[in-house]
């Protein structure tokens, strides 16, 4: 069982809440990130993510670690899924247990805004009057070829 994964298959939100679950857990919570139609504005046709696999699995590993330690006693797993996404589809699922309530919720938006923050996941939208490389998940730093350039140093 793999807590932290990028997959280019469709994500089953049971499966990943099936890895967080313990005796030990009061609560279970999830964030679901879907595919929306508008986005400023612009009426999204379908998205495309690419990301560096390896570091980025790393990457949502470190993330568990970090949410283990400022929340003792959570089990997290995230899944985030690659290539052609539809309106709709699922892109990101987190699951958090915890003894409490408050830790599960705390700690899944630690989770998700994390992900934007450091995890090599980048995206280009497909809208009806053109396309474009997205860039980070922030949208700070663009990537006009489609990913970072790794070897001037844009990965972390």
């Amino acid at each position: 069982m793999k807590l932290f994964e990028i997959v280019d298959k469709p994500i089953e939100v049971e499966q990943v809440i099936a890895k967080v679950e313990s005796r030990k857990a009061g609560a279970i919570t999830t964030f679901t990130g879907v595919v929306r139609e508008w986005t400023k504005g612009k009426r999204t046709l379908f998205l495309e993510y690419q990301a560096y696999v390896p570091m980025a699995e790393k990457m949502l590993a470190k993330i568990g670690d970090e949410i283990q330690r400022k929340w003792p006693g959570t089990i997290v797993a995230i899944s985030h899924r690659i290539g052609r996404l539809d309106i709709s589809d699922i892109a990101v699922v987190i699951a958090v247990s915890s003894p409490h309530r408050r830790a599960a919720y705390e700690a899944n938006e630690y989770a998700i805004e994390r992900i934007k923050q450091m995890v090599p996941i980048w995206k280009k939208e497909h809208w009806e009057n053109g396309e474009a490389w997205i860039g980070d998940q922030l949208e700070n730093v663009p990537y006009p070829d489609g990913k970072p350039n790794i070897a001037e140093g844009d990965m972390k």
